[in-house]
């Protein structure tokens, strides 16, 4: 199996070929850290967590960076409101980043470089710009001269002028060109800052990144990721700098984008009130189901956030785990073969409906089996395939003792895919005294082609 990645700068699905092949090189852009992390920032750290956790699969090494932006006029803002240093603000709601991801099941990146521990190599790449003419020193800022690279443009494939036109471009009257962008910028007194050749300052917001990536992974990386509001201009600028900085070598052979998050098919705005925090949907649903209901979608297409999304992701993982609490605790491994379909979907482009499909295959298969050996490998294959998305490694049980609404769904569950056991074996007394049992607590089960359902009885 080989893994394909859509690339954004050629629009083409592409195989995923490292420059070294038993190394891949990650990094995707983390959050600015002023406030606490919402759903629209949780997609892309779930979306590449499933990459991460697909790359280790398939490759000996695996560097995988994860940065947070914790100088920005956003956090100096909330420092001046406060009359807090920028540390307080950038420590809190980076804790309270980590803590909210690793509820979602996010691994932990193999770096998580913070801006401000890297301004020697920020001012370091500054300086070999403007020695290799892509930079210059205009009234105590330094700019990325957007001329002297040709191939500007090629990943948002906008032409110059529409990007001076629609988009964050910064005019001001000492540029070159209209489109030049801030490399390093000067501080007052009251603002952060750091002793630079062109005076004390801080850097732009593009080229953090850039220096990031050439001190933690190298000139030049394997895959770059983020959300699609990225590509322009943080991406493109960091094509530009990147590439000139290093005498025109290749700067990312992969860039790989997620999609808007909605909520109830309105764009997230505080003007609408409809921001959703991750901190306050974990007082709604598990961690798990959050994740899940993030996967919801092709990671490339729009993902439409509700409450009832949430609900039906909550209640697709209880049917898993009742799969899972249903069969015995025979040890096995799980064939390659019964992995294949779930690998094959996932490997093509991180399909994640399609993948998910598969799952439920699986578990399908496994409420049929036979065996109690064949059960076991169905229940080895369900953990490995919910390893590789980040879900089903917690105790069946401890689950499955959560109620909604007043129905106990996650019993429901068990109950049927017990009934379904049953009914596998030919023991139609035990499968109707739990029809029987089911009936008594309001539920009416519904034998279907690709399993029972159920609903609630008036």
């Amino acid at each position: 199996m080989t893994l394909s990645l859509t690339n954004t700068l050629t629009q083409s699905k592409e195989i995923v070929s490292p420059a070294h092949p038993d190394r891949v090189t990650l990094y995707v852009c983390g959050p600015t850290v002023y406030n606490f992390a919402h759903i629209g920032n949780a997609r892309p750290a779930v979306v590449f967590d499933v990459l991460y956790r697909l790359l280790k699969r398939r490759f000996s090494r695996v560097l995988y960076a994860r940065n947070f932006t914790d100088v920005d006029d956003k956090i100096n803002a909330a420092a001046q409101e406060t009359g807090s240093p920028i540390t307080a603000i950038t420590d809190r709601f980076i804790a309270a980043y980590r803590a909210d991801m690793t509820a979602l099941g996010v691994l932990t990146p193999d770096f998580e470089p913070r801006v401000t521990e890297h301004i020697p190599e920020i001012i370091a790449m500054v300086r070999r710009l403007i020695d290799l003419g892509h930079a210059y020193e205009a009234e105590d800022h330094v700019l990325f001269h957007v001329p002297s690279f040709a191939e500007y443009g090629a990943l948002s494939r906008r032409d110059t002028d529409e990007m001076i036109a629609g988009a964050r471009v910064e005019v001001a009257p000492f540029k070159r060109h209209p489109a030049d962008f801030v490399l390093w910028k000067p501080s007052s007194d009251d603002l952060p800052g750091w002793a630079s050749p062109w005076g004390r300052g801080r850097p732009g917001w593009h080229i953090e990144c850039s220096a990031m990536i050439e001190n933690l992974l190298g000139d030049s990386i394997d895959i770059h990721g983020g959300g699609q509001d990225l590509i322009f201009p943080h991406h493109e600028n960091e094509i530009a700098q990147g590439t000139c900085a290093h005498d025109g070598e290749l700067y990312c052979r992969h860039w790989v984008h997620n999609g808007f998050v909605t909520v109830d098919g309105r764009k997230m705005s505080k003007s609408l009130g409809n921001v959703l925090l991750v901190r306050d949907l974990l007082d709604q649903a598990p961690g798990e189901a959050i994740r899940f209901a993030l996967m919801g979608a092709h990671y490339r297409q729009p993902l439409d956030w509700s409450a009832s999304g949430l609900a039906q992701a909550k209640r697709s993982l209880d049917r898993l785990y009742a799969v899972l609490e249903a069969i015995d605790g025979q040890a096995a491994e799980a064939p390659a073969i019964l992995l294949q379909p779930f690998y094959s979907a996932l490997e093509d482009d991180l399909n994640f409906p399609k993948a998910t499909a598969e799952l439920f295959a699986m578990a399908k298969a496994a409420r049929l089996a036979q065996t109690p050996l064949e059960r076991a490998e169905y229940r080895a294959a369900l953990l490995e395939a919910g390893d590789a998305l980040g879900i089903l490694q917690q105790d069946p049980a401890s689950w499955l003792a959560h109620t909604t609404d007043g129905v106990d769904e996650a019993r429901i569950e068990t109950l049927i895919a017990a009934r379904q056991s049953a009914r596998v074996k030919k023991d139609y007394a035990e499968a109707d005294r739990i029809r029987n049992e089911l009936a008594e607590m309001g539920i009416e089960v519904k034998d279907r082609a690709d399993g029972a359902s159920w609903q609630k009885i008036g």
